[in-house]
């Protein structure tokens, strides 16, 4: 859990540097997603089309693992 915290810590950090820098050349989100063919909107309804297509088959595949994990669990020798 400690790598986990570690690893989004260096992200913000790492991401708050770039921030900065991009800021310092006049460089905006608005202006590299209208480079890149896109819009805020386009970014949202891509987002929103992901989670609807991710989330019914994140539950079917849960269906799935997470007995296989319970049995797998309940059945692993005891840690000394």
């Amino acid at each position: 859990m400690i790598r986990f915290l570690a690893t989004l810590t260096k992200i913000a950090i790492a991401s708050l540097l770039v921030g900065v820098v991009l800021d310092k050349f006049d460089i905006s989100a608005n202006e590299i997603l209208l480079k890149a063919g896109l819009t805020q909107e386009n970014v949202v309804e891509y987002a929103q089309m992901a989670l609807a297509w991710a989330t019914p088959n994140i539950i079917l595949g849960s269906l799935v693992i997470v007995p296989v994990w319970l049995v797998t669990y309940l059945f692993r020798p005891p840690r000394g």
